[in-house]
């Protein structure tokens, strides 16, 4: 004889709690992850510019102001991707705390700062490589120097690299840039072709595929023991 089979619908409608926690948590995410102060106003990149030239950013050449202002002044709220080519010196050089040691543990004393206050603002590196080989096509530049990687640094938005370049923290950090890279320029760049997907992306696939397997054990766990309750 055929045995019934008994589903409690109301157990299996609370195995939807589990999606409760990865919504909460994609929130989160996007909060972290999104603009939603939108583009500067006019106050704000008067007040930057006068921030910028009180401080010492600038002061040595190596920062161009102008070329800041003007990319303030365009701001349309939307993330942007800078992109960084650096020559690292070879071999030891000395730091500005005066200890002579390998030009990439001096890069390190850097990073170890420029990172999380990155990552706290939104930000993230989004492509790191080393180089591999010499220019391939190459005309009307000047002749490699040499080198050494290339970073794609994601930022939230150009609010957020004003704070990060107004940050008090980095008056001293960027001395250790500065002694181990005799080469480096960076511009901003906006993404035309993504092959990778987004961190909005492969978050809300990431977090979909854990609630739901958290809802399927939920509910094999909770059959399981609905059919050894009946077969006692």
């Amino acid at each position: 004889m055929a045995r019934n089979v008994s589903i409690d619908w109301g157990a299996d409608v609370k195995t939807f709690l589990v999606w409760i926690p990865a919504i909460l948590i994609y929130g989160l995410f996007l909060g972290w992850h999104q603009n939603w102060r939108g583009p500067l106003s006019t106050a704000e990149i008067s007040n930057i510019m006068q921030r910028l030239e009180a401080s010492e950013v600038g002061a040595d050449g190596r920062n161009q102001l102008q070329t800041m202002q003007k990319f303030l002044e365009a701001d349309d709220g939307r993330e942007f991707y800078m992109l960084n080519l650096v020559r690292v010196a070879p071999g030891e050089v000395k730091g500005p705390d005066g200890v002579v040691r390998p030009a990439r543990e001096v890069v390190e004393e850097y990073t170890k700062v420029f990172m999380p206050s990155l990552f706290a603002r939104g930000g993230y590196p989004a492509i790191v490589a080393r180089k591999q080989g010499g220019y391939f096509d190459a005309w009307g530049v000047e002749a490699d120097p040499g080198w050494s990687i290339i970073g794609y640094m994601r930022y939230r938005s150009r609010r957020d690299l004003a704070e990060l370049v107004l940050d008090p923290r980095f008056g001293g950090a960027h001395e250790f840039k500065f002694a181990a890279m005799p080469n480096t320029f960076s511009f901003p760049t906006q993404p035309q072709l993504l092959a990778l997907p987004s961190p909005q992306v492969w978050m809300a696939a990431l977090l979909a595929l854990l609630a739901s397997f958290g809802q399927i054990a939920w509910l094999l766990v909770g059959r399981a023991a609905g059919a050894s309750a009946t077969h006692r």
